[in-house]
């Protein structure tokens, strides 16, 4: 007898649909599994057999031949589990094939039957629902994670007798219910304010000004002054994820199993530190197959790289392209996956190897060949990308004992959703863009400058030898300070601004 059920293939985070053919017939007893099966998948047949036997199933005496189809589609993992063996029940008689024709099944089965947790069940779920398949069966510890996708009716099962009472309709049960006002209303906080941060003005403004255009940052001063501190409460003043880009973002981690077990949604931005020791497979992804990497968990989030000059020199250049278009894309002999990769890119450093360049504090004991050598590691066109290098100096003890707390992230956030909504308003159907990703006929449009203000603007190139991307992110950073400003035109004081949040450039230029 011949039975059919549909399960997905996850790749990279996209899951793929894959039909389990089941065929049992007359012969030698044998189970034989073709379809491109990587060795995951071909050692399920054994986990199946004994899981059916451990529940009292019985079991084909002849030949059975499994065939995971499209044949060409390599089939890794041990999802394909559930519906192999429920595929058998039908195939021997033991379940009714019009049983499963609503339904898509997914997970990896113990011996005893019980079915484990997958990875990538959110895409599945996502890709059930675009093949409108009406109804998927899921591992318990996997259903509200699934159950997000709401045009889907989400099954969860502790084990393979569960799956096999609902589709014969012994079991009543209901699917798994998800309410997404509910997961946001109750995930949407954070446990950092920038009111922990005393002092920092000009960084804190600084930070406004990035999250409110989608500038990245570069941070340089002494160990100890709160960089990091900084960074981590950046995304306390961005705005709230948006559903889509909660699901984008979320997809990434349910395929890389990173999912918490009381977190089926992520409702906060992500924050993303890799240490600097991270080859740039593990920052932009890789393996066979493909996987993403630090970039794409940061994607919608930020990603916070702490002692800049530290990390690999590869490491860093691979940067590059995902900083110009929000993704990246991994290329193999036979195919290639392209990742998403929208993050917000905040980096600190020292001003020197031992760290106390400018430190009133304390003496510095690098000469200047070291010094040259320590800025050296970090290459001209990646530091071209990020549009705002700060210094952040440190504290004074009355800031540091003073009983009044900083600036708030409330406070801060309300500057940055009004720029935002100005943003929104002046690109339209492209809600989505910021001034960060201004093109430059967009530019051209809405950074225009009066006399006063191209007088500055050249004056800086030529004095700081500034590149021509340089001076466009100049433009849209003034830009940015502008609307914060709620100014309609770009002033030559917004422009004084962003050339003041060229730090880097203008030490460069002083040695």
């Amino acid at each position: 007898m011949l039975a059919k059920l549909n399960t997905f293939a996850l790749v990279g985070i996209d899951a793929l649909p894959v039909e389990v053919e089941v065929d049992a017939s007359a012969g030698l007893p044998k189970t034989v599994l073709v379809g491109l099966p990587e060795m995951a998948v071909k050692e399920s047949v054994h986990r199946i057999e004994r899981a059916l036997a451990n529940l009292g199933y019985g079991r084909h005496p002849g030949r059975t031949v499994i065939n995971l189809a499209p044949a060409d589609l390599p089939k890794s993992a041990g999802g394909f589990d559930l519906p192999i063996a429920l595929g058998l029940l039908v195939a021997t008689g033991q379940l009714l094939p019009e049983q499963l024709k609503d339904f898509a099944s997914v997970g990896e089965l113990a011996l005893d039957g019980s079915v484990r947790p997958v990875k990538g069940a959110l895409s599945m779920a996502m890709a059930a629902a675009g093949r409108k398949v009406p109804k998927l069966l899921v591992p318990a510890a996997n259903a509200r994670e699934a159950a997000v996708v709401q045009e889907v009716a989400v099954f969860g099962v502790a084990g393979l007798a569960d799956a096999v009472g609902i589709l014969s309709g012994q079991l009543d049960a209901e699917p798994v219910a998800s309410n997404i006002e509910e997961l946001f209303r109750t995930l949407n906080t954070y446990d950092v304010d920038f009111s922990d941060v005393r002092g920092q003005e000009f960084a804190k403004r600084a930070l406004i000004v990035a999250a409110s255009g989608g500038h990245n940052v570069l941070m340089i001063g002494s160990p100890g002054t709160g960089k990091t501190m900084l960074a981590r409460r950046l995304p306390t003043i961005m705005p709230p994820l948006t559903p889509p880009e909660s699901l984008s973002t979320t997809r990434i981690y349910s395929a890389l199993g990173r999912l918490k077990a009381d977190e089926p949604l992520l409702a906060t931005r992500p924050f993303r530190d890799p240490h600097h020791t991270i080859s740039d497979a593990g920052m932009v992804g890789g393996g066979n197959p493909p996987a993403p990497g630090e970039i794409s968990l940061a994607h919608n989030g930020v990603l916070f790289l702490d002692e800049l000059p530290e990390f690999h020199r590869r490491s860093l250049e691979v940067l590059r392209q995902p900083l110009e278009h929000g993704s990246v894309t991994i290329s193999r002999a036979l195919t290639s996956t392209t990742f998403p990769a929208s993050f917000l890119l905040v980096a600190s450093m020292n001003p020197c190897p031992c760290g106390y360049l400018g430190d009133t504090r304390h003496q510095c004991k690098c000469s200047p060949t070291q010094i040259e050598r320590y800025m050296g590691r970090i290459s001209g066109p990646l530091l071209d990308r990020i549009d705002l290098h700060i210094e952040v100096p440190a504290v004074p003890f009355q800031e540091l004992s003073a009983q009044a707390d900083g600036t708030s992230s409330a406070g801060m956030r309300e500057q940055v959703d009004r720029a935002r909504r100005v943003q929104r308003a002046r690109f339209g159907a492209d809600s989505h863009r910021l001034n960060a990703q201004m093109s430059s006929r967009q530019m051209r449009k809405y950074c225009a400058l009066d006399e006063a203000g191209k007088g500055l603007l050249k004056q800086a190139m030529e004095d700081l030898g500034l590149s021509a991307r340089a001076h466009d992110r100049i433009l849209r950073v003034a830009r940015t300070i502008a609307d914060l400003e709620g100014s309609g035109e770009v002033q030559q004081g917004h422009v004084t601004e962003a050339i003041g949040y060229r730090s880097l450039d203008r030490k460069l230029w002083a040695r």
